[in-house]
């Protein structure tokens, strides 16, 4: 994929990554052309994709009276083609988690994404590189969310609209980042109507693309067409040591029932929390936590494309906001 992986992206500069620390920057790129993109290539790497490495989950619609609905399943043996009949006839966000790892062509792509995009050097310096493959039902909604590590989003199929908020009270809390750590499940912060008055809003068309800066809140509506997007994440030694602290904050919180009063990223305090983090991660508590969070509650129907089969008795993550 050298074609794509060189040249793909236009309109950043150095001083692109800068730019983004601050503010949502928006980019033209040219991967959306590529037939390597197309949808039947989309098709035949679900159909190899390891089990391990996907959630396809269930949402409400948009405008559900307030409720929301997440619930994570299976592909049921269906094959990518129908995987993606499935999608495009129903409510459903499949995320393809490190692509990269799992096709070389999705590996040489990133690699040449982040080196363009003028992430390896300072202001970002990023290291720990990874791609996904988000595919979406049309006029599906992703719910009000902050994301851990650095983000950008490159759209390659369908429209979507993009809201994205400060990464600041009231729109984010050290407490919703701690929890955020713990579950690894986005989708728990409050969420107020209101907010939208602050928010950046990007009708995405494929071709285009956005990174913002670090925790910065957002939800996403799709418009009326299945939607395919490439994901990139990426850390650097202070966001390293920030998810380090949102883990070890929120334990002190939810299980030792001690309000956290730092957040600092060095001196005693930090390496404290440092090894206590590590703890946890050694002892496998933390892998349980989020297991617990994200069970497996229904597969994909093989006769109705779009509906759903329950795996016993469903256990809905419902809760309040938009």
């Amino acid at each position: 994929m050298d074609r794509i992986a060189s040249g793909a992206l236009s309109a950043l500069t150095p001083q692109s990554p800068a730019q983004w620390q601050t503010a949502p920057l928006l980019f033209q790129h040219r991967l959306h052309a590529d037939p390597r993109f197309a949808k039947a290539a989309i098709a035949g790497l679900i159909d190899r994709y390891p089990r391990r490495s996907y959630s396809i989950v269930h949402m409400g619609e948009q405008g559900a009276g307030g409720r929301r609905v997440w619930r994570e399943g299976d592909f049921g043996g269906l094959d990518g083609a129908r995987v993606l009949d499935a999608i495009e006839r129903g409510r459903l966000w499949l995320n393809l988690r490190d692509g990269h790892a799992h096709d070389a062509e999705l590996d040489a792509t990133m690699r040449g994404l982040f080196a363009e995009a003028g992430a390896l050097a300072p202001p970002v310096s990023s290291y720990g590189h990874r791609l996904g493959v988000l595919v979406s039902s049309p006029g599906a909604q992703v719910y009000y969310h902050a994301d851990l590590p650095g983000q950008g989003l490159l759209q390659l199929h369908g429209r979507k609209r993009i809201y994205i908020y400060p990464p600041r009270l009231p729109f984010l809390s050290e407490q919703g980042l701690e929890n955020i750590a713990l579950s690894q499940l986005e989708v728990g912060l409050e969420y107020r109507p209101e907010f939208d008055r602050e928010a950046m809003v990007f009708d995405l068309e494929p071709g285009q693309g956005l990174f913002w800066p670090l925790n910065s809140p957002h939800r996403i509506e799709n418009h009326d067409s299945l939607n395919v997007s490439l994901t990139l994440e990426y850390w650097t030694q202070e966001i390293r040591r920030s998810q380090m602290i949102n883990v070890a904050n929120g334990i002190l919180r939810n299980h030792y029932g001690v309000a956290p009063r730092s957040r600092k990223l060095g001196g005693p305090s930090f390496y404290a929390k440092a090894a206590l983090q590590s703890l946890w991660r050694r002892s496998g508590r933390l892998d349980g936590l989020r297991r617990a969070a994200r069970p497996i509650d229904f597969r994909l129907d093989p006769d109705r494309p779009g509906a759903i089969l329950d795996l016993g008795a469903p256990k809905r993550r419902d809760g309040q906001g938009a």
